[in-house]
């Protein structure tokens, strides 16, 4: 399980008093208002910075945060294309049989019938549900909807995902 979950990427400089833009990758954009005051951090190139957010606007679908360690255009520019990581304490709680994405990625995904059918690559979010994709040595991606018929068991610490296939699922 990872310790650090992305909720957004620095896509450029705002005015010249250290403000970036942020484009949040996380489903609740106001979460950004829990985070006033606390450390996040800069992921880039391999290393990571920690930094405190003073202040969060929000401007048409992006974010407006400033870091009380650096404030001016010059010293925040260098952070552009860095992914803004929290701690899994900051992340927001989940409810019974919820699952943070980034949990989810890597697990083996077992059928039913004890056939292994490879590994979580991503989670889509449709208007409806949720669906896993598969990664299939040699053969196309498998697309799983995260609906009770399909899903019958996740097992973090085991590193798997038990789930029935529907009719016809597999040749899609």
């Amino acid at each position: 399980m990872q310790d650090f979950f992305q909720v957004g990427v620095i896509t450029s400089t705002h005015g010249l008093k250290g403000e970036v833009k942020i484009y949040p990758t996380t489903e609740e954009i106001h979460r950004f208002d829990d985070l006033k005051g606390q450390k996040v951090y800069a992921s880039q190139n391999g290393s990571m910075e920690e930094l405190t957010i003073i202040s969060v606007r929000y401007f048409k679908n992006q974010v407006i945060l400033r870091f009380a360690e650096r404030d001016d255009i010059d010293q925040v520019s260098p952070l552009r294309k860095a992914k803004i990581l929290i701690s899994r304490e900051q992340a927001l709680p989940l409810e019974e049989g919820e699952y943070y994405v980034a949990d989810l990625l890597g697990l083996k995904a077992i059928a039913d019938d004890g056939r292994e059918l490879g590994t979580i690559a991503d989670v889509l979010t449709t208007g409806a549900n949720d669906v896993y994709v598969v990664r299939r040595e040699g053969q196309s991606d498998l697309m799983i909807p995260a609906i009770r018929q399909c899903i019958l068991k996740t097992d973090l610490e085991g590193g798997g995902i038990f789930v029935h296939l529907l009719p016809g699922l597999e040749n899609l």
